[in-house]
C-alpha cells in the first residue's frame, strides 16, 4: 500500500486551499448576514429562508458532484482539476454575492437567492468536494493523513481570521457602503484565487489501486446503498455538521452580540474572533501528538466535554465580556480536538467502506459528509434568522435602529443554547464511534485482498 510520506510543503499546500474556500466561506457563515440584513436591508427571515433552501439543493449539488468526480478522468487524476477548474469561478461567484440591486422586495430576494447558489451549490461545491477526497488520494497511510488533516484544520482557519478579522475595519476604510463591502469582497477572492493555483500545483493524486482499476463499474443503485449501509460515514456526517454548525451559530449572532449587547460592532467582534480561532488554531496543533497517542476519537471525545463545560459557565454572567472572553477561549479549546481529526477520520471511513463493502468511494464519501454541513449550518442560519425574525428584531440599511429588548433577548438565548447543544451532540457520537480500535485490522485484511488483486 502507498506509504510515501508527506512533504511539508505539500502538506501547508494543501492547507492553502482550504485557507482559501475559508477566506470566502468565512465571510458567508459569519458576516454575510449582517451584510443583508444592515447594510441592504433585506428582512431576516427572508435571509434566513433562502438560505435554508439553497442548503437543501446544495445537498442534492454534492452528491451529484461526487458521482461526476468518480467518474472523471483526466491527466491530473479525479479530485485535483476540478481544483483548477473552479478556481476562477468560485472567486468570481463570491463577489457577486455583495453586489445586491438597491431595489427593495422581490427583485433583492431572487437576486440573492440566484447569486447564493451559484456560489455555495455550484462553485464551491465543485471545488470543495473534489479538494476534500484530494486527501484520500494523496496517501493511504493513516497517520499522514492524520497529519494531512492537522495541518489544514491548523492552517485553515486564517482564512476566516482574515475575512472576519479585518472585514469590518476594511469596510469602515472604504467608507461602510455597500461598494466598500464589494471591494474587500474583491481583495480577499484574489487571494483564495492564489492559494487555490498553489494547491493544485503542489498536490499530486498518488494513490493507485490496481484492483480498483480493474473492477467492473459500480451501479449507482449499489454504489449508494454501500454509502448508507457504512456506520461510521453517518458518524463522520454528524462530527463534520457539528464542527460546520458551531462557526455558523458563532459566527452568525457575534457580529449581532457585539454591536447590539457590547455596543461595539468595530474592534470588539473582530478581537473575540481573533482570539477564538488564535487559540483553535494553537490547540489544533497541539493535537497532533495527542492524537498519535490517544486516538482521534478519545481526544476528541475529550475536547467535547471541555466545549460542554466552557458553555455552561458562560450561563453564569452572559453580558459580560469577560465572561464572553472565556467562552470563546473554552470553545475553542473544546473543539479544536475535533476540528484536527475529523478529515482522517473521513479518510478510515473511505478504508473502512472498502473493507465493509468491497467498494472504494472516496468521492461519495466526502459528498455525503459534506451535506452534513452545508444543511446542518443552513438550518441553523434559517433557525437563527427565523428567531430573530419572530423576536422582532428590525431590519435597516443604515443599521442605525434600537432593538426591541425582546430581540436583545433571542441574541443573548441564541448564543447561550446553541454551543451547548453542539456540545452535547458531539459528546454523544464520539461516544458511539469505535472504528479507531478496528483500523489496523481493517488494513491488514485490505493489504492482503489487494495483493490478490481484490478490494
Amino acid at each position: 500500500m502507498e506509504g510515501k510520506k508527506l512533504t511539508w510543503g505539500t502538506r501547508v499546500a494543501y492547507a492553502g486551499g482550504d485557507v482559501a474556500c475559508n477566506i470566502v466561506f468565512g465571510m458567508i457563515g459569519t458576516l454575510l448576514t449582517l451584510f443583508y440584513t444592515d447594510y441592504v436591508g433585506i428582512n431576516p427571515a427572508t435571509v434566513g429562508m433562502v438560505m435554508l433552501i439553497s442548503r437543501l439543493f446544495d445537498g442534492v449539488s454534492d452528491m451529484i458532484m461526487g458521482v461526476i468526480v468518480e467518474n472523471t478522468n483526466s491527466k491530473w487524476g479525479k479530485s485535483r482539476p476540478w481544483i483548477l477548474w473552479m478556481s476562477v469561478p468560485y472567486a468570481l461567484s463570491a463577489v457577486l454575492l455583495f453586489t445586491v440591486p438597491r431595489t427593495p422586495g422581490m427583485v433583492q430576494a431572487i437576486y440573492l437567492f440566484v447569486t447564493y447558489n451559484f456560489c455555495t451549490t455550484v462553485c464551491y461545491t465543485a471545488l470543495n468536494l473534489p479538494y476534500g477526497s484530494l486527501s484520500a488520494m494523496m496517501t493511504r497511510v493513516s497517520a499522514e493523513r492524520d497529519m494531512l488533516s492537522v495541518v489544514r484544520m491548523g492552517l485553515s482557519p486564517l482564512g476566516r481570521i482574515l475575512a472576519v478579522t479585518f472585514t469590518l475595519p476594511l469596510v469602515k476604510l472604504f467608507g461602510a457602503t455597500q461598494g466598500a463591502w464589494i471591494k474587500t469582497m474583491a481583495i480577499w477572492a484574489v487571494l483564495a484565487l492564489i492559494l487555490l493555483l498553489i494547491c493544485f500545483a503542489k498536490c499530486e493524486e498518488t494513490v493507485v489501486i490496481e484492483a480498483k482499476q480493474k473492477a467492473e463499474k459500480v451501479p449507482l443503485a449499489k454504489a449508494f446503498k454501500a454509502l448508507v449501509t457504512n456506520q461510521y460515514f453517518w458518524a463522520v456526517l454528524v462530527l463534520w455538521m457539528l464542527q460546520s454548525v458551531s462557526f455558523g451559530i458563532s459566527g452568525t449572532i457575534l457580529p449581532y452580540y457585539c454591536k447590539y449587547i457590547f455596543h461595539n460592532d468595530t474592534w470588539m467582534y473582530s478581537a473575540l474572533y481573533l482570539t477564538e480561532t488564535l487559540v483553535l488554531v494553537g490547540c489544533i496543533f497541539l493535537c497532533a501528538p495527542l492524537i498519535r497517542k490517544f486516538g482521534k476519537r478519545n481526544v476528541a471525545l475529550a475536547g467535547g466535554f471541555i466545549a460542554l463545560a466552557g458553555q455552561l459557565l458562560f450561563f453564569l454572567n452572559p453580558t459580560s465580556f469577560v465572561w464572553m472572553v472565556m467562552s470563546c477561549v473554552a470553545r475553542a479549546v473544546g473543539l479544536a480536538p475535533l476540528n484536527a481529526a475529523v478529515f482522517g477520520m473521513i479518510g478510515d471511513v473511505v478504508e473502512f467502506g472498502q473493507w465493509k463493502t468491497h467498494i472504494r468511494q472516496e468521492s461519495l464519501i466526502f459528498a455525503g459528509g459534506s451535506i452534513g454541513t452545508k444543511v446542518g449550518s443552513g438550518v441553523a442560519s434559517a433557525a437563527m434568522t427565523g428567531l430573530l425574525s419572530l423576536a422582532g428584531y428590525i431590519s435597516s440599511s443604515t443599521g442605525t435602529v434600537t432593538q426591541p429588548q425582546q430581540a436583545l433577548d433571542m441574541i443573548i438565548n441564541i448564543y447561550k443554547g446553541g454551543p451547548l447543544i453542539v456540545a452535547v451532540l458531539a459528546v454523544v457520537t464520539l461516544s458511539l464511534y469505535k472504528l479507531d480500535k478496528k483500523y489496523p485490522a481493517i488494513m491488514d485484511e485490505l493489504a492482503q485482498r489487494e495483493a490478490r488483486g481484490e478490494l
